[in-house]
């Protein structure tokens, strides 16, 4: 899997403008404008799922 960051910069702008999380499997935060434009991972969903989301890839170990 995997995106360069142009690839994801405006659904991602949507989905926070609807009030959606956005983040990294791992819940760290995205960051865009950066040397390395690829993005590994991206995970959107409802802000009340995404700790629970987060938690289910840590414990499977899914990272990223």
């Amino acid at each position: 899997g995997g995106q360069y960051e142009w690839d994801s910069a405006a659904p991602v702008a949507v989905a926070r403008a609807a009030g959606l999380h956005a983040s990294r499997l791992n819940g760290d935060p995205l960051t865009y404008n950066q040397p390395d434009t690829y993005l590994p991972d991206l995970l959107i969903s409802r802000p009340e799922y995404s700790s629970s989301v987060l938690q289910l890839f840590r414990t499977f170990g899914v990272s990223g």
